[in-house]
């Protein structure tokens, strides 16, 4: 918040018994908070410099394989050859941990009808995760929803943001659609689910949910998802 200027009523020179503080939220404060359909067209400029100043880190997945570290658990294995190499003279020990790696992130963008106002903002958002996590070796792999599936990543990989944006929709067909959640999500699970890259991964789906569809069809592919990812 940003402390408001003082008046002659509340001038440091006036004593007081207890000193009132008079503050105001900051712009991007406000922004937080506000509904992205609702901005004006300086809020939603306010808020691409907002986007642009993240910096999304990776998240990480333990795996298998172990590293010498400083601390951690003992490497008994390690410990005892430098031992045997001493003849059984006792010696300092080893210590290890898990390697840990990048979880992938796979984005799920509804591009309906009912969620046109967001998704400029959801695959500008995307667009910054792009190219955020790659400088710590991360991936994310975007996807638009609504009556099909769109494999959107490449486009997103262009550096530029209005370019990327440009190159996304002129290859998502069904821009401000229908909604067929449940089939478009059986869709994706069927060729990138099970064995393909959602399996392990951390998936995001931004949607309000509208299902023109057999809605029992969404909540069960929903919770094949949740087994899944």
């Amino acid at each position: 918040p940003h402390q408001l200027p003082e008046t002659e009523a509340t001038g440091r020179g006036e004593a007081q018994a207890d000193e009132v503080v008079r503050a105001a939220a900051s712009p991007t404060e406000v922004l937080r908070h506000r509904d992205v359909a609702s901005l004006s067209a300086s809020e939603k400029q306010r808020l691409v410099a907002m986007l642009a100043s993240l910096r999304p880190r990776p998240p990480l997945r333990r795996t298998g394989r172990h590293q010498r570290w400083h601390r951690g658990e003992v490497d008994a294995p390690r410990t005892l050859r430098a031992s045997l190499r001493r003849m059984g003279e006792p010696g300092e020990i080893a210590w290890r941990r898990r390697v840990q790696k990048p979880r992938r992130v796979v984005l799920l963008v509804d591009v309906s009808g009912s969620m046109t106002a967001y998704a400029d903002v959801l695959l500008r958002l995307a667009h910054r995760l792009t190219h955020g996590m790659a400088r710590g070796s991360g991936r994310v792999e975007t996807f638009t929803i609504g009556t099909r599936v769109t494999h959107v990543t490449r486009a997103l990989r262009v550096s530029d943001p209005e370019r990327a944006l440009v190159a996304a929709g002129d290859t998502v067909p069904d821009w401000s659609g229908g909604t067929r959640l449940g089939e478009t999500l059986r869709f994706f699970l069927d060729r990138w689910g099970q064995r393909g890259m959602a399996r392990g991964a951390v998936v995001v789906v931004f949607s309000d949910g509208w299902e023109r569809g057999d809605a029992s069809m969404l909540a069960e592919q929903m919770a094949r998802l949740r087994r899944i990812a």
